[in-house]
């Protein structure tokens, strides 16, 4: 991996952009053992070490030992829940017991620990080193953190790690629940790269041939080593591992999460957003992203038999009633849609110039998108396959999802963020008639 990246940024790309990642990337075997020698090469003597409970007996603890044996002060702070929520409050408690005389901070554990330490380290300015307790999500190596902020799943600007340690003694040890979590974050970079695409032909969004070619290379390696996920094989646990943390990379080279998430990751969002205002089912992250992206590989092939008709998406998007969507929306999310309807007035996603200009787009350039479905997507008997060697849910209701409420999931995920996502594609288009009926119930 870091060979790869360096050719990249030694040779330049042609998207024009300076691809360049600085951070150094450390993933074997008893990883944690050389914490002692890295910290001291970097001068650091004191340590402000975060975890939540779980992460904390799955090595914060062996951390913590190992570097205070060899003579560095460690400060730490367990967050109280052992599934803490990305939020205001774990954010301000992970801040108020900070110690400022540490030299750096370090995060044990996966997602939402590594999310509140960015944070962390990127308010007081500190080196961050993250040590690696799951192969479960893609923000090991991004500069951003996925948090819920007044109950919207938003991306915020914190901190690239400048070391990431993957112990894969201790990744082997996570619940396989997580490490299917972790190839389900993967499985998403099929519609990721689609789409990422597909944007660059209707908005004129810039795209990297490059960094998709490694999306696409990580991905492979993946899948190929997918079903030795269930016996712990070390082989496939540094196959995802390395994975989700090249798609950081490819985060930080595009600058932006185009590389790593589509609308599966939205379908997510809008289940995250239901669970804090609503109280209704959640399942992981990754796991969520998974049935997204089966659910996103149907409706992808059913869009195949679509043909372009510009009077009816005219006609579609003059009859689109934002206020009554608004408030079909709010009473879908709850407090939730608030952050999303001050985004939309924002942004103005809905000014039909730009509907006209992005519909002319997608009508010069049908063949290519189909073309572009069939080069990236794999076919539904493929991802049949792979999800049942792997035993990795297809449908909402394995997850405790309600069925009945996919519909408004896929017509909100366009009101989610700016990114044009195949939701607002179909809106565009003027087929959402056609293609809301065909999302999988079952």
């Amino acid at each position: 991996m870091n060979a790869i990246l360096s050719a990249i940024a030694a040779h330049g790309c042609p998207c024009g952009k300076d691809h360049v990642f600085s951070s150094r990337v450390i993933v074997e075997e008893g990883a944690i053992r050389r914490l002692p020698t890295i910290l001291e090469q970097e001068g650091f003597r004191r340590v402000y070490l975060l975890a939540d409970p779980n992460t904390y007996r799955a090595a914060g603890a062996d951390v913590t030992r190992i570097l205070k044996d060899s003579g560095i002060a460690v400060s730490e702070y367990v967050l109280p829940s052992g599934t803490p929520e990305p939020d205001e409050a774990n954010v301000g408690l992970a801040i108020m017991h900070f110690d400022p005389l540490v030299d750096a901070v370090i995060g044990v554990g996966s997602g939402v620990v590594n999310d509140i330490s960015k944070i962390v380290a990127h308010t007081t300015g500190k080196p961050y080193i993250i040590v690696a307790t799951a192969p479960s999500m893609d923000g090991y190596a991004s500069a951003t953190s996925s948090m819920t902020v007044k109950g919207l799943k938003i991306s915020l600007s914190s901190k690239c790690a400048d070391i990431i340690v993957g112990d894969l003694d201790v990744l082997r040890q996570a619940p396989i629940k997580t490490m299917l979590s972790g190839l389900g974050d993967m499985l998403a970079k099929y519609v990721s790269i689609t789409e990422w695409r597909i944007s660059h032909l209707v908005t004129g969004e810039y795209y990297c041939e490059s960094i998709a070619n490694l999306v696409r290379t990580s991905l492979k390696q993946c899948t190929d080593n997918a079903p030795g996920l269930l016996s712990r094989d070390t082989e496939a646990v540094r196959a995802v591992f390395e994975g989700l943390v090249l798609s950081g990379i490819t985060m930080n080279f595009a600058g932006c999460s185009r590389p790593a998430s589509g609308i599966e990751h939205y379908f997510s969002h809008v289940w995250d957003m239901r669970g804090v205002s609503l109280g209704t089912p959640v399942d992981t992250h990754g796991i969520q992203c998974a049935v997204g992206t089966y659910i996103t590989a149907r409706l992808y092939e059913e869009l195949r038999h679509v043909t372009p008709d510009r009077e009816r998406a005219l006609s579609a998007w003059h009859s689109f009633d934002l206020p009554a969507w608004h408030a079909r929306l709010s009473d879908f999310l709850g407090a939730s849609a608030e952050a999303i309807i001050a985004l939309e007035q924002k942004e103005r996603k809905y000014d039909p110039k730009k509907h006209e200009k992005r519909l002319e787009s997608i009508l010069a350039n049908w063949d290519a998108i189909l073309a572009v479905i069939d080069e990236e997507l794999p076919t539904v008997q493929a991802l049949d396959t792979l999800y049942e060697a792997v035993g990795m849910p297809r449908c909402a209701r394995e997850i405790g999802i309600d069925p009945a409420i996919l519909p408004l999931t896929f017509l909100a995920t366009k009101d989610i963020r700016e990114k044009y996502i195949l939701s607002h594609f179909c809106l565009d288009l003027g087929v959402m008639d056609d293609i809301l009926p065909k999302i999988p119930l079952q």
